[in-house]
């Protein structure tokens, strides 16, 4: 009896598990959205950049000769004017090269002297042997002296010929001479000035790469004493710019940038030049882009790193949506998909048009597919028209699809209700 009764029991049991089991298995699991409002405000689209802060002109101060640094009249910081001595190289030996070339200049002098001399002597003696020539030459002729004696006179008279020329050849060797010993002297003269260094600008010396006693040696290249720059109240700013940005801007446009020392203040500039000379690393190309500033207090140093923000436009009190609802794809088959498109009146067609974000500059296709979170916790696509971005949030110009107003919600995310929803964002079933 007790028997009989279990199998009743038994079995009204295991129909229960049955239908939990099944009802379990059928489930589907929840899909839970995260969300981001669309908001109503201004956005600012412009060009960001990394450069850094360089005086307008600055200039490598050298030495032209070897030598030793024997005084230093500037140092870091110290401002100099045009043709101020701020350095000197030991003079001694070139003092020494100098007065060596004086006398060989002076020994030439008296070796010109010496020749043009001869070459009078000379003349003379061409003179007497002319005449003596002469004189036998009429007395031959009335055979009063042998032809012996004229060909000793013809001959006499040559060689005094020649010698002139000789005398006349050494005048223009001695003057040669004089003028190459001048010459050097010239060079050494010049070599003895070169051992003052003298600031070839007004300005700030920022640089000192000597002290006293160090040798400087100007082989193949010119070794740098000084880096001076010039007038630190105006500077500029290098910036690195894309090259998918350069086109966007324009030169005279404001720019505003900040940086480590002031983190707090924003500084302004115009940009001034972009430079054709591209730079390339790790196959991203460059252009540098020049911004130039008043250095007001000349608070900002040479060197400093400056992250620059460019404008290129600006609009104010439009809808925004976030860029993030802009790469959201619902996580449903395609016929789903299309079956929802259908339903808000949007054509399949047009959704291979979406407009998502790519590349660093931010620029998309005209018009895109958002998804709304409506009310009933269903989702509903939107096709919008988009304007200008700042990389955050982007303008909508118009909605093409459905209806899209400040404090919608639209999906950026979507998780399944097995894992864990993130925080930080509305998140909705």
């Amino acid at each position: 009896m007790k028997i009989e009764r279990r199998w009743p029991l038994a079995g009204a049991a295991f129909l229960v598990l049955a239908v939990i089991v099944v009802t379990l298995l059928a489930r589907k699991p929840r899909t839970e959205y995260v969300t981001a409002a669309v908001e109503r405000g201004d956005i600012h689209d412009a060009v960001e950049a990394t450069g850094s802060v360089n005086a307008v002109t600055t200039v490598q101060v050298g030495s032209q000769v070897s030598g030793t640094i024997s005084k230093l009249y500037a140092d870091f910081n110290t401002h100099v004017h045009h043709g101020e001595v701020i350095a000197l190289i030991d003079p001694a030996l070139f003092r020494g090269t100098l007065q060596q070339a004086i006398a060989d200049s002076e020994n030439a002098q008296a070796n010109l002297i010496a020749s043009r001399a001869n070459l009078e002597k000379a003349k003379a003696a061409l003179a007497q042997t002319a005449a003596d020539f002469d004189r036998t030459e009429k007395l031959a002729k009335d055979n009063v002296v042998p032809q012996q004696q004229l060909e000793i006179s013809k001959a006499t008279n040559d060689g005094a010929a020649a010698s002139v020329n000789g005398a006349e050849a050494n005048v223009v060797q001695a003057r040669a001479q004089l003028s190459q010993k001048s010459a050097a002297v010239a060079v050494a003269r010049t070599n003895l000035g070169y051992t003052v260094i003298r600031s070839p600008i007004d300005g700030v010396v920022v640089a000192r790469n000597v002290d006293v006693g160090q040798t400087v040696a100007a082989s193949l290249q010119a070794p740098t004493i000084f880096t001076i720059a010039q007038d630190l109240t105006k500077m500029r700013v290098y910036a690195k710019t894309d090259e998918s940005d350069v086109g966007s801007l324009k030169l005279g446009q404001p720019v505003t940038f900040k940086v480590d020392a002031f983190p707090k203040e924003r500084f302004t500039g115009s940009l001034t030049q972009i430079r054709m000379n591209p730079t390339m690393v790790q196959n991203v190309v460059t252009y540098d882009a020049i911004v130039d500033f008043d250095n007001v207090g000349m608070r900002l140093f040479p060197g400093m790193t400056a992250y620059v923000s460019m404008s290129v436009a600006t609009v104010s009190n439009v809808l925004k949506l976030p860029n993030a609802a802009l790469r959201y794809k619902p996580p449903m088959e395609p016929d789903e998909v299309v079956a929802l498109y259908k339903k808000y009146g949007i054509e399949p067609g047009e959704a291979a048009a979406v407009g998502s974000l790519s590349g660093k500059s931010g620029r998309r296709a005209e018009t895109a597919i958002v998804w709304k979170l409506r009310a009933d916790s269903s989702i509903e696509p939107l096709k919008v028209a988009l304007g200008i971005t700042d990389h955050a949030f982007t303008e909508v110009t118009s909605v093409l699809a459905g209806q899209l107003k400040a404090g919608d919600e639209l999906l950026t995310r979507s998780v399944t209700s097995k894992a864990q929803a993130p925080t930080g964002q509305g998140v909705r079933r």
